[in-house]
């Protein structure tokens, strides 16, 4: 019936379409990527960068950060992906690429802050199999440093600071994990030219 009122009901209804094809029966070839998302404590310190928010920043581990790493441990490649509460960001591949651009928003409100980004497929090295992330806070004495999978106390040596790059300590991790067994990552031509 159309036009009608209802009182205390909640509809469930939901329809979702996929365009994958343009007007004349050509598949339509877009830059997807995973999509990365961050809900962490904001601890505002140090302060912001002084670089443009959604912008990559040069020594963004230097504040609160969040950093994911994807690894190829049979090649050591990897993919670092460095973003914080403020918009800025940072792309590092093994090869020393950065700078490169990336899609990504943050926003804090009540002591938390939320981001989300798009890693294009382009910036994966193949074969990941590994990775790793970290949460960075705080200032002088106060700098944290927190792990995902963290060093073992056991394989901690005196003196020791805190190394992100101990790819030994990366744990299992495919991409086939997230988009299914079947899905099969596209070529990069970021880690192919490296490759030469």
């Amino acid at each position: 019936m159309l036009n009608s009122v209802c009182t205390g009901c909640i509809l469930l209804t939901a329809m979702e379409f996929h365009i994958r094809h343009t007007w004349d029966s050509l598949p339509v070839h877009r830059e997807e990527g995973l999509l990365m998302q961050v809900n962490a404590p904001f601890f505002n310190d140090p302060p912001a960068p002084a670089g443009p928010p959604g912008e990559p920043f040069p020594g963004l581990w230097d504040y609160e950060v969040v950093e994911s790493f994807f690894l190829n441990s049979n090649t050591e490649q990897y993919l670092e992906v460095e973003v914080c509460p403020h918009g800025q960001h940072l792309i590092l591949l093994l090869n020393g690429k950065h700078n490169l651009p990336l899609s990504f928003n943050a926003d804090t409100k009540n002591k938390i802050w939320k981001g989300e980004a798009l890693l294009p497929w382009r910036y994966f090295p193949q074969g990941i199999n590994k990775m790793n992330s970290y949460a960075i806070h705080g200032s002088g004495a106060g700098r944290t440093y927190e792990s995902l999978y963290p060093v073992p106390k056991e394989d901690l040596q005196e003196g020791q600071g805190p190394d992100f790059h101990r790819l030994e300590y990366f744990q299992n991790f495919t991409l086939q994990s997230i988009m299914g067994e079947d899905w099969v990552q596209p070529e990069s031509d970021l880690w192919n030219l490296a490759s030469k």
